[in-house]
């Protein structure tokens, strides 16, 4: 429900705060008081495209603010989650205009695209009028509001599930059919290189193994020669000999030293076990430097194998197996490939005769809805002085997709013997209004949790029609927040709340400005307003008693 509407700087509305009620809001006013720049303002804070134009001359930037109560079930919660917005129980978009034309968008003090604005604001506020081509004379709406009318948004859901499974179980046939045609006009190269790289066999990281062997044997030779010398250095008479022959000597006379060539004897005894760990290491380094000459012929082969088939294919060394791997499963798309398409091909029918099925239910059910929306609406035009019009709801074939097999369009006929046609083709502003009334309320269900804005629905009638129009919008009202702008008093006695909307010219500093006022009424104020609506600029008592017979009617 909009609980307050606040306006700065906006075409010929300078400061404007309006806070408003459930139930029957009506707006009255001269013709061209501004009663559009009101609904141009909301429809900007609701997401409509912003337009330089809606800036106040002279200002530098312009506002809109609108305030929602939602509940916690309200469908605009999901979106807000979606959006990562703040959701409560109140809800705030604002809207700013600077004057090169440009505007920002916020949901609860958060910067929102006009996209998402949008999404939000459809989901708060339904505008209706005689000319209205979103909501009930669009024809790609009339499949969702008959679906709404009967209760079938289950049935729809599933629908709409197996339509996305028959969907992905064609685009896997598809894909499977394409891949195995690609693979079948390569089979012969894809077997030749599937045997050439299982021949090879190679593994990741032999290529730096066998680069590394490489460089090693091609220096083993000259690393062996100096290994082999310090070996023969540390063994027989040289180093391990000299420390030995040392060390014996000390031990000799270690004893009459009296202890002062024990640290000696210490040290040459550690050095000892240190040149005999180095030997042994030295010794099988040697061993392992021990390459035989046709080693390195294996070892360059072997790498130069690798990377002669990497070229080939593009790729580096390390990425062969992978390519094999992959080359293999295009070779199983021929050799298996039929018998996978055929599995997908079954797959495929299971789940086109499961979405048959199903499209099939929803378009009996939504010929039982129509049936009794047809009824109902039709029952709808009697009091609205429109007893011999009929309203039907054509159901015709259409493409299979997401929403069932069914296009659906709202046709009426408006005299015995005249052939059905679109509602918006065949009827008068007059007659439109009232189609778009009785539709309305029977589709009050739809409604729960939107403010409802009548634009000017009651044009083109008067007295007794005019009259009914009014009971069916409080009916409406009853259970839904609705605002309409009229200018007929059968409509406005009605309201359960009333707003003059006046276009006044002030004296600012010499010179004269134009602006836009909106004001509640007061339960004398309205009967004054009524009577205007009723007799005119002058208002006469005769004027002001009838306009009190039509309150007291309501009351």
């Amino acid at each position: 429900m909009l609980t307050s509407l606040s306006i700065r700087d906006i075409v010929l509305i300078e400061a404007l705060d309006l806070d408003f009620e459930p139930g029957l809001n009506v707006l009255t006013g001269e013709t061209g008081a501004g009663k559009s720049i009101l609904l141009d303002a909301l429809g900007f804070a609701l997401g409509a495209r912003g337009r330089r134009e809606l800036l106040r001359a002279g200002a530098e930037k312009g506002s809109v603010t609108a305030v929602f109560e939602i509940a916690a079930t309200h469908p605009v919660q999901e979106v807000l989650r979606e959006q990562d917005l703040d959701a409560s129980e109140e809800l705030v978009l604002r809207r700013v205009i600077d004057g090169d034309g440009r505007s920002r968008a916020f949901v609860n003090e958060q910067r929102v695209g006009t996209e998402a604005l949008a999404r939000i604001g459809a989901l708060l506020v339904e505008v209706h009028g005689q000319h209205d081509d979103r909501g009930l004379l669009n024809p790609r709406a009339h499949r969702g509001l008959l679906d709404a009318f009967g209760g079938l948004e289950g049935q729809v859901a599933e629908v709409r599930t197996l339509w996305a499974a028959r969907r992905e179980a064609e685009t896997a046939l598809d894909a499977a059919r394409r891949s195995a045609e690609e693979a079948a006009r390569d089979a012969d190269w894809l077997r030749h290189a599937v045997a050439e790289l299982d021949e090879l066999d190679p593994d990741p990281g032999e290529d730096a193994t066998l680069d590394s062997r490489r460089r090693l044997a091609k220096e083993a030779g000259k690393i062996r020669e100096e290994v082999d010398r310090a070996l023969a250095n540390i063994t027989g008479e040289g180093a391990e000999g000299l420390a030995l022959d040392a060390l014996q000597r000390l031990e000799r006379v270690a004893g009459a030293a009296e202890g002062r060539l024990d640290a000696a004897v210490s040290a040459l005894d550690r050095a000892l076990v240190e040149i005999g760990e180095a030997e042994r290491e030295i010794a099988a380094a040697a061993e392992a430097l021990s390459f035989d000459p046709l080693e390195l012929d294996r070892v360059e082969e072997r790498l130069f194998a690798l990377r002669g088939l990497a070229r080939k294919h593009h790729v580096q060394p390390d990425d062969l197996a992978g390519l094999a791997d992959r080359l293999r499963a295009r070779l199983a798309d021929i050799d298996g490939g039929a018998e996978r398409i055929a599995a997908l091909e079954a797959s495929l029918r299971e789940t086109a005769a499961a979405y048959d099925s199903a499209a099939a239910a929803l378009t009996a059910a939504r010929m039982d809805a129509a049936g009794r929306l047809d009824a109902a609406v039709t029952a709808e035009l009697a009091p609205l002085r429109m007893e011999r019009a009929v309203f039907r709801t054509g159901i015709s074939s259409a493409e299979p997709g997401p929403d069932g097999t069914d296009r659906v369009q709202f046709t009426a006929s408006i005299n015995p013997g005249a052939p059905a046609g679109p509602i918006d083709r065949i009827a008068s502003g007059g007659e439109l209004s009232r189609f778009l009334l009785a539709l309305k309320v029977r589709l009050a269900a739809r409604s729960e949790g939107l403010t409802l804005i009548f634009d000017e629905i009651d044009r083109g009638v008067g007295g007794a029609t005019a009259d009914a129009v009014g009971r069916r919008l409080a009916t409406l009202a009853a259970g839904a927040q609705v605002l309409v702008v009229t200018h007929s008093p059968q409509v406005a006695a009605r309201g359960a709340h009333h707003w003059r909307i006046e276009k006044r010219v002030e004296h600012r500093s010499g010179a004269e400005i134009t602006r836009t006022h909106v004001g509640a009424l007061a339960a004398d104020q309205r009967v004054d307003e009524i009577a205007r609506m009723l007799a005119g600029e002058t208002i006469s008592e005769e004027a002001r008693s009838a306009a009190r017979v039509l309150i007291e009617a309501v009351d």
